[in-house]
């Protein structure tokens, strides 16, 4: 009897093991469960930071100093740009990417939010090419450059007129045309107007090479007076075939120590470039900067000549360049072109030709 009691005791306790197994596993179970569905959660909330696609459109956006976060939210959500804005918030805050710095940056259709958040949190803009040619004036080249960086013109100017900063390049106001190297250059949105000029101190040397100061010193002259040089050949003619001839005709007049009674000068030392037909009035006008008035080459370079007018003028060093002409007029074709002449009285009369043919078409 008494064995009988202690094994239905022993039965009982076995059962009820059996139930806090079975309950305890329900338990781990549902746990794991949990677990494994946070898990699931944060890898998916991760691997759609990593791979999703937060960007839906390309374009490229500038984003201006001093922008935070929330500036920059609300303008790419307002562009476009945002396939979720909540995620792309919730992403930059949770992943501590929730600032900005100024920029100019492209982004991608199908970019994810990592990728796109950490190009604005770290700076890592797109270069932009800065192109500028045919620049007659400091303000007109502020201008084109502020198209291509942060700064306006007003800025860019006001540096470009800074003695100290023009100091800094070994040059004078007069001559500080002559820094800039027409072309097209890369560089950073946010790149600061004094930056600007640091690029083009490093381009305008890298421009004036051993050739061509071997070239500059070959003719005595110095880059500044071939940019001079340059500068009234390019608004003398656009036919790439004239202007070493063109500029050989002022070179030999300078040496000849004949005044270069270039026209172009009188009209920069007039303000007016749309002057078509210069006349005793405008040459009566006195500045250094006219050539009939002052011999030798003006203080520095009427506009900011193209490489193509620094290396036709450089090109005259060559031997097989060389002429003896002194003087050259527009013909009276007007087809843009001109005649050259070693003597005065065969100057006359082709300037007499282009004058008459003036007169005809009513030009005064």
């Amino acid at each position: 009897m008494a064995k009988t009691k202690t094994a239905r005791r022993k039965a009982s306790a076995k059962g009820k093991r059996r139930k806090l197994s079975a309950r305890g596993i329900t338990i781990i179970a549902a746990l794991a469960l949990v677990f494994l569905t946070i898990a699931v959660a944060i890898g998916w909330k991760q691997y759609d930071y990593r791979f999703g696609t937060a960007i839906v459109r390309e374009g490229t956006v500038q984003v201006r100093t001093g922008t935070s976060f929330d500036e920059l939210s609300r303008m790419l959500a307002d562009s476009g740009y945002l396939k979720t804005p909540r995620k792309w918030d919730s992403y930059a805050r949770s992943n501590g990417l929730d600032s900005v710095r100024a920029g100019n940056y492209t982004l991608r259709e199908g970019m994810a939010y990592r990728t796109a958040l950490t190009r604005f949190f770290y700076g890592r803009e797109t270069p932009v090419r800065l192109t500028f040619n045919n620049i007659r004036t400091m303000d007109r080249l502020a201008g084109v450059v502020s198209r291509y960086i942060e700064a306006d013109s007003a800025a860019i100017l006001r540096t470009l007129n800074d003695e100290s900063v023009i100091g800094e390049t070994g040059l004078t106001k007069a001559t500080f045309p002559s820094l800039f190297i027409p072309n097209t250059y890369e560089v950073y949105w946010t790149m600061t107007p004094r930056e600007f000029v640091t690029r083009m101190q490093k381009e305008h040397d890298r421009f004036w090479n051993e050739e061509r100061r071997a070239k500059a010193e070959k003719l005595n002259l110095t880059p500044e007076q071939i940019s001079t040089i340059a500068s009234i050949v390019i608004e003398e003619t656009k036919f790439s075939g004239e202007m070493t001839q063109v500029a050989g005709v002022y070179i030999n007049r300078l040496r000849a120590g004949i005044p270069l009674q270039a026209d172009p000068t009188v009209k920069f030392a007039l303000g007016d470039p749309s002057i078509r037909r210069v006349l005793n009035r405008h040459l009566a006008y006195d500045s250094p900067y006219n050539t009939y008035r002052y011999a030798g080459l003006p203080p520095g370079p009427i506009c900011v000549p193209p490489v193509s007018a620094l290396d036709a003028t450089l090109a005259y060093a060559e031997e097989d360049r060389k002429h003896d002409y002194y003087y050259f007029c527009a013909k009276a074709d007007f087809s843009g072109r001109h005649a050259f002449a070693r003597t005065l009285p065969e100057h006359n009369r082709n300037a007499a030709a282009y004058a008459k043919e003036l007169n005809r078409r009513g030009i005064r």
